[in-house]
C-alpha cells in the first residue's frame, strides 16, 4: 500500500539530491585536473602528484571524524555552510598557489570543507528516504555522486585543456556557491533533528557500529583503490599512449552508470548486495583490462561501460549495506565511514599505483590496478562462504 510516508521523490530529496551532484562536481573537477596541472606548470614529481589526490583524501577523512560527532549533535547546518565556505577558500586559493607546497596545502583545506558537506548531505537523504525504500533511494542519490564522478573530469579537463585553469577554477567555485541558496532552503524546509520514524532497536556501543560497518568498509576501500588511479593518472596515461580525447572514458562511464542504478537499487532491495557486488567486481576487473590495452578512442567505450556498470552498481550496494546495519541516529557515522573508506582507497590508490607508475607505462599500472577489485570478489566470497556455513550449522542444531 502506498502512502504518503512511502513517497520517494519529496521535495526535500531532489533537493539534496541536486546538492550532492554539485558538490561532487566541484570536487570531481579540480580532482583529475590538478595533477595534470601540478606537473605541467609546477613542475612536479610523480610522487608529488600522488600527494595532489592524498593529502586531499587524508584531510577529507579527518574532517569527517569531527563532521560524523555534529551530526549527532544535530549540527548539520554549520557542517554544510562551514564546510561550503572553506571549500570556496581553498578553490580561490588554487589560483595564488605558485607553488607545490601552497597547492597541497590549499588540498588539504579542501578536504576539511569537502568532509564537512558530504557528510550532511547523504546522511540527511537516509533519513527522508523511506525505509522500504531504502535501496532503491539510495541508489537514485548515490547516482549524483556517480555521475559527478564521471561528468565533473570530462569537464574539469575540457575546461583545462580550452579556456584555461582560470575557467576551471571559475566554474568550480560556481559550482560551490549554487549550493548557498539550495542548501539554505533545504535547512528551512525540515526540523533540525528531522528523522525517518522507522523502528529501530536501540544503539550499541561504538564498538559494535565499526564491527558492523569494517567488512563494507573494507570492501568500498578496495573498490575506491582503482578509482584513485583514474583520477590521478588517467589523463597522464592519454598523454602516454597518445589519446587526445582520453576524458571521453569519463564520458561513457557516466553513461554506464546512468543506466545501471535505476536498476541496481532494486536489484538490492530484492536480493541483497550479493547480486550487485560478485557481477560488479568482475565487470571493474574487465573495464581496467581494457582500458589499460586501449589504442584507440573508440576502444576507451567497452573499457569504460564495463567500470562504469560495476562501479556504478557496487557504491551504493555498499552506502546502503552500511546505512541499514546502525541505528537511525548513527547513519552520520555510517556515511563518514563510507566516504572515508572511500577516500582512504583513492589515497591508497594513488600511492600504490604511482609507484608502480614510476618503474612500469601506466598501462601496466592499471593492469595492476585489477589486483584490488580480484582482492574485493575474493575476501567477499570467502565472506558469505562462512556465512552459510554458520547458518546451516545453526539449522542443523535447531532441527535437532
Amino acid at each position: 500500500m502506498n502512502t504518503n510516508s512511502e513517497r520517494l521523490w519529496t521535495k526535500s530529496f531532489v533537493q539534496l539530491t541536486l546538492c550532492n551532484l554539485l558538490l561532487f562536481t566541484g570536487l570531481q573537477m579540480t580532482l583529475s585536473t590538478l595533477p595534470v596541472y601540478a606537473e605541467g606548470t609546477l613542475h612536479a614529481s610523480s610522487v608529488q602528484i600522488s600527494l595532489v589526490t592524498s593529502l586531499f583524501a587524508l584531510s577529507a577523512i579527518a574532517s569527517r571524524l569531527f563532521a560524523a560527532k555534529a551530526m549527532e549533535k544535530g549540527g548539520r547546518n554549520l557542517l554544510i555552510f562551514l564546510g561550503l565556505a572553506i571549500s570556496l577558500a581553498a578553490v580561490t586559493g588554487y589560483y595564488w598557489s605558485g607553488t607545490i607546497i601552497v597547492l597541497l596545502l590549499m588540498r588539504m583545506l579542501f578536504g576539511i570543507g569537502f568532509g564537512m558537506a558530504s557528510t550532511a548531505f547523504p546522511t540527511m537523504a537516509s533519513d527522508v528516504i523511506p525505509i522500504r525504500r531504502m535501496g532503491e533511494g539510495m541508489g537514485y542519490f548515490g547516482l549524483s555522486t556517480s555521475l559527478a564522478m564521471s561528468a565533473g573530469p570530462l569537464i574539469g579537463l575540457s575546461l583545462l585543456q580550452g579556456p584555461g585553469f582560470g575557467s576551471l577554477l571559475l566554474s568550480t567555485g560556481l559550482a560551490l556557491a549554487f549550493i548557498l541558496p539550495l542548501g539554505y532552503r533545504l535547512t528551512k524546509g525540515l526540523p533540525a533533528n528531522h528523522k525517518e520514524p522507522v523502528p529501530v532497536s536501540a544503539p550499541g556501543p561504538k564498538g559494535s557500529v565499526f564491527r558492523k560497518l569494517f567488512i563494507p568498509c573494507l570492501l568500498n576501500l578496495l573498490l575506491s583503490i582503482s578509482y584513485g588511479g583514474l583520477l590521478g593518472f588517467l589523463a597522464l596515461y592519454g598523454q602516454e599512449v597518445h589519446l587526445d580525447h582520453i576524458a571521453y572514458f569519463f564520458l561513457f562511464n557516466a553513461v554506464a552508470i546512468v543506466i545501471i542504478r535505476p536498476v541496481s537499487g532494486k536489484i538490492y532491495d530484492r536480493f541483497g548486495p550479493a547480486a550487485l557486488l560478485i557481477p560488479g567486481s568482475l565487470f571493474i576487473i574487465g573495464g581496467l583490462m581494457l582500458l589499460s590495452f586501449a589504442a584507440s578512442t573508440a576502444a576507451l567505450f567497452p573499457a569504460a561501460i564495463c567500470y562504469g556498470i560495476g562501479f556504478g552498481s557496487m557504491q551504493p550496494a555498499l552506502q546502503t549495506w552500511m546505512i541499514q546495519s546502525v541505528d537511525a541516529r548513527q547513519r552520520g557515522m555510517a556515511n563518514g565511514m563510507f566516504f572515508n573508506s572511500l577516500d582512504l582507497g583513492v589515497a591508497i590508490g594513488t600511492m600504490l599505483l604511482g609507484s608502480v607508475a614510476l618503474y612500469n607505462s601506466y598501462a601496466v599500472m592499471y593492469r595492476y590496478s585489477a589486483l584490488a577489485p580480484l582482492l574485493l570478489l575474493a575476501i567477499y566470497i570467502i565472506i558469505l562462504t562462512v556465512q552459510r556455513r554458520n547458518r546451516t550449522v545453526l539449522s542443523g542444531f535447531s532441527n535437532k
